[in-house]
């Protein structure tokens, strides 16, 4: 992730792309096509992955070859939703108005035909992956979940009806980004599922819907006027700040009290606060744009903090 953001406008008079045809304002860079990956959102598509491997650890069944392939799948379906939405925004102009870095397909530095490819390249990728792992682990049941994904990340911004329009992202982030990808990484390796992986696959997901949530709380002016109610348009900027924080927090309620009921590792969770509390602050308080990209920047990284010391804690003894 590079260092720097990029500037926080779109290219001036480039947004909107109604016409899939129309001329690019110029040839998108390998900077854009990294842009348009959006590694900020990475860390969510790791942190259930060491979550799940955690358990499954904790349990003396973790599996590296397994978990590697999980991951493979859990990036690529990042990846490649985060095109499939470049691409649908793009070309309903709901990005016309947007704050922040400009999209390949509403910037019009690239075709929404090559975006839409290269969304679906990295769809078919995760499905040769997913079946794989499902050959290699015997779950026969693993490639119709991830059939379910792939469509449900088309169809979050995409199709005549996207769900994610009328605010039902959320739902959508936390079944498949925590509960699925969670829970799924724990069955590839010992073959079920355990409480202790249906409670870290929860606070998975509301680290998903965190993430979604600022995001959204950011864009909350342009989608309004742009048509597309998310979560955060519906609820309005104060209580979309309360469910956001509400998303923060709970994650922790649950490391604390479910899965260290004694409380005695429950402390190591706690670490990831530090970087969730200046997320929380530059979220509810923003001078600039800067500050909620940076608080959502934040928010993925404190989610992949807390997995990872989530499942050093799992390994501790009781």
């Amino acid at each position: 992730m590079s260092a720097h953001e990029p500037a926080e406008t779109t290219v001036p008079g480039t947004a909107g792309v109604h016409d899939p045809s129309g001329s690019l304002a110029r040839s998108a860079t390998v900077g854009d096509w990294i842009e348009g990956a959006r590694l900020r959102t990475l860390p969510l598509a790791i942190a259930p992955v060491v979550a799940g491997s955690g358990v499954a650890a904790a349990q003396g069944r973790f599996h590296l070859g397994f978990a590697l392939l999980a991951l493979g799948v859990a990036l690529l379906l990042q990846i490649g939703v985060n095109y499939a939405n470049d691409y649908s925004d793009g070309i309903r102009g709901t990005d016309e108005h947007r704050v922040g870095p400009a999209r390949l397909t509403g910037g019009r530095l690239a075709r929404p035909q090559t975006v839409r490819g290269v969304a679906f390249a990295c769809f078919g990728a995760a499905a040769v992956l997913g079946l794989w792992l499902s050959f290699a682990s015997g779950l026969w049941w693993f490639p119709l979940i991830g059939l379910v994904a792939i469509i449900a990340a088309w169809y979050y911004t995409g199709g005549s009806h996207p769900y994610g329009y009328v605010g039902l992202g959320e739902v959508s982030v936390f079944v498949f980004f925590g509960l699925v990808a969670t829970m799924g990484t724990e069955a590839v390796q010992t073959g079920g599922a355990s409480w202790t992986g249906v409670w870290a696959a929860v606070a998975m997901g509301l680290f998903s819907c965190a993430v979604l949530m600022i995001n959204n709380i950011r864009d909350i002016d342009t989608d309004a006027v742009s048509g597309k109610h998310t979560l955060a348009v519906r609820l309005g900027r104060s209580r979309a700040h309360a469910a956001y924080l509400a998303m923060v927090v709970l994650p922790f309620v649950i490391a604390a009290f479910a899965l260290h009921p004694d409380g005695r590792w429950g402390w190591l969770s706690l670490l990831a606060a530090i970087p969730l509390a200046v997320a929380v602050f530059r979220g509810l308080h923003p001078r600039t744009p800067r500050d909620q990209i940076l608080a959502l920047k934040l928010t993925s990284l404190g989610a992949l903090a807390f997995a990872v010391l989530l499942a050093i804690g799992l390994q501790l003894p009781a």
